[in-house]
């Protein structure tokens, strides 16, 4: 069984490869770029032109669309809406006979721009030709992470206290792809999360600590109705199964108990 995964050099990708590889898929990887000293077979592909799929979803059995270009204005349609679409067509053509599409919570209830595009992405797979499955996942922690750092840059870590999010480690979710693609085509979406929900005060506490830090938490409300979506849960699943590494766990792999200010 031959599988193609765009955006196999993302965070998510990267774990995803070896895992389909352990279960005897034989695994295309998409790139704009040559790439070459790799057990994995590259193939060039540019889903904003299009450029290169035709070729690259000959013979494929599934297909797993983990390509995103995101907060990037213009380049983002023309990447996650339009290059779905073209992507799905191609694979129609092709006889591909599975495509999973990776989402993320909360596309459908928290109105920003790069949302509404993933959920039109979503769209265009479920109306197209081939068996399709979607995934939603929950931030990754190390999304979280980067935010809360962000967040600190002037001192104090600024945040809405009553934000909510379930961080959800990438190798259980990548665990999960490969479950789902040997399940065959859900033709609905499945939702996948970590094991806890935090508040983002919770969240910044806990990782405070595990920097050693004495920055205090500055509370900002987000404003209007992404504030509200927020603060309501629309990040969040009550799906289960979950993913069982927590919040704690990434702190602790990624600051040990050495800690930085």
């Amino acid at each position: 069984m031959r599988v193609l995964v765009t955006g196999a050099s993302g965070r998510l990708g990267r774990v995803v490869l070896p895992r389909l590889g352990a279960e005897g898929w034989e695994v295309l990887a998409t790139s704009r770029r040559a790439r070459t000293g790799s057990p994995v077979r590259w193939v060039e592909v540019d889903l904003a032109t299009g450029e290169g799929l035709a070729g690259a979803v000959t013979g494929v059995d599934a297909v797993l669309h983990l390509a995103s270009s995101p907060n990037r204005g213009r380049q983002t349609r023309r990447v996650d809406v339009l290059g779905t679409r073209r992507l799905v067509v191609a694979a129609g053509q092709a006889g591909v006979r599975h495509l999973l599409y990776v989402s993320i919570v909360g596309v459908d209830r928290v109105p920003i721009p790069y949302y509404r595009h993933k959920l039109a992405a979503e769209q265009a797979v479920a109306a197209g030709p081939v068996p399709w499955s979607v995934l939603r996942a929950t931030q990754f922690p190390e999304f979280l992470d980067g935010m809360l750092r962000g967040a600190s840059r002037l001192g104090p870590v600024i945040g809405d206290p009553a934000v909510l999010a379930q961080p959800v480690d990438p190798t259980e979710v990548a665990d999960r792809l490969v479950r789902r693609l040997a399940a065959g085509p859900l033709r609905g979406i499945e939702e996948y999360g970590g094991p806890e929900v935090l508040r983002f005060d919770a969240a910044a506490r806990a990782w405070r600590e595990a920097r050693r830090s004495r920055r205090p938490l500055l509370p900002v409300r987000i404003p209007g109705a992404v504030g509200r979506a927020l603060r309501s849960g629309g990040l969040v699943t009550e799906a289960t199964p979950t993913g069982t590494r927590s919040w704690a766990d990434h702190l602790a792999d990624t600051y040990g108990g050495t800690g930085a200010r």
